[in-house]
């Protein structure tokens, strides 16, 4: 899944897609153990895309980031981002 399509959908959306990937990560999970899984990568997939889809909907969730004040303050808070 694109993030330039996750970030189109609403919050609803998402939370949809969210638990399709769900049930089928579990299924997938079945069919491993079971010895039935044939596309080994596709769990891998599936729960990078739960992980995006959960990471945009909380951002979607939490509201727009606040801008700093002036540019100074900018790239203090840059250079702090990229330290941790």
């Amino acid at each position: 899944m694109k993030p330039a399509d996750i970030t189109a959908m609403t919050i609803d959306q998402i939370d949809d897609e969210v638990l399709k990937l769900k049930k089928e990560h579990f299924n997938l999970r079945f069919q491993r153990a079971s010895g039935q899984l044939e596309n080994t990568a596709r769990v891998r997939e599936v729960r990078r895309d739960i992980a995006r889809l959960k990471t945009v909907a909380q951002s979607k969730r939490s509201g727009p980031a606040k801008a700093p004040a002036n540019k100074a303050a900018a790239k203090r808070a840059t250079k702090r981002a990229t330290k941790s």
